[in-house]
């Protein structure tokens, strides 16, 4: 099998830190990026097996990156997981509505994180890819 390839946006150094951390004792290959511009072109160049998205990213917040993303046909298929700390109410519903094909809320939970990832992951084995989740 080879290594899942994961990128996580996200700008707040710690949660980066925790986040890549986890990730990558798991086996998953992690790429950075610190704003959703950078977001943007890594998973166009790099087209990673699953993208963690903060929502509040700055230059390019990550509702809209995930927007573009989900909308390029070579990225679409790609699950966008969204992780923040919007948490109230009817926020799930406006990650999903975006494009995010799931969603995390912080504080981060390591279990959580751990088991959402290898769901999504799971799914590409046993399907051979992704479904257009969104389209219809």
């Amino acid at each position: 099998m080879d290594q899942k390839h994961i990128l996580v946006a996200e700008d707040v150094a710690d949660n980066l830190l925790l986040i890549q951390s986890i990730l990558e004792s798991s086996g998953y290959m992690v790429s950075v990026a610190q704003n959703g511009a950078e977001a943007i072109d890594l998973v166009t160049s790099k087209l990673p097996d699953l993208v963690l998205m903060d929502l509040s990213l700055p230059i390019v917040d990550g509702w809209e990156a995930t927007r573009v993303l989900k909308a390029q046909d070579a990225t679409r298929h790609i699950p966008i997981i969204a992780l923040t700390a919007h948490a109230m109410q009817g926020d799930r519903e406006k990650a999903l509505l975006a494009g995010c094909d799931d969603y995390l809320s912080k504080p981060i939970d390591i279990v959580e994180i751990e088991q959402v990832t290898a769901d999504w992951l799971a799914r590409s084995q046993l399907d051979g890819g992704y479904p257009a989740v969104l389209d219809s």
